[in-house]
């Protein structure tokens, strides 16, 4: 199984307390996301996360078609990171770790995600040639959108 790694990072001018709220709030996954995903929490879910929390949830990746995912919260250190891992959907593998390190003039956020796509290894091409461009265009939504809610109180 090949597994893939996408890393980011982000410098937001607010405290580690204020970015661990704001991340870990799971009603703002959906502002986070690209609208072309139609992101859609299917679940009820709390105001906070916590270890063993499910989120379920829909998203069309691809001709418009939804597709069901399951995520579980696995590991919580707050206000320092958070991990959710699929439990079911379109990966084999999916590991994102969410880190949030304090620096002059803000928090550092960082991404790291391990993922795996099914049917290696004949999905490899698809990695290169669709799934690797669409998780760049995600985070670079994420991007943006956080600058713009962020950077604008600053």
């Amino acid at each position: 199984m090949k597994i893939y790694r996408l890393h980011r990072t982000q410098e937001l001018p607010v405290s580690v307390n204020d970015a661990w709220e704001y991340f870990s709030e799971p009603a703002n996954l959906p502002l986070i996301t690209p609208p072309w995903l139609d992101f859609r929490i299917t679940s009820d879910v709390p105001e906070k996360m916590y270890p063993g929390m499910m989120i379920e949830y829909t998203v069309t990746p691809l001709l418009n078609i939804p597709v069901k995912w399951v995520s579980e919260i696995t590991y919580v250190s707050e206000p320092r990171y958070f991990v959710d891992e699929q439990r079911f959907g379109p990966y084999r593998l999916w590991h994102h770790e969410h880190h949030f390190r304090e620096i002059i003039g803000g928090v550092l956020v960082e991404d790291l995600v391990h993922y795996a796509l099914p049917l290696d290894p004949l999905s490899r091409p698809v990695n290169e040639f669709f799934v690797k461009k669409q998780l760049k265009e995600i985070f670079d939504f994420r991007k943006s959108f956080l600058e713009k809610e962020f950077c604008s109180i600053a």
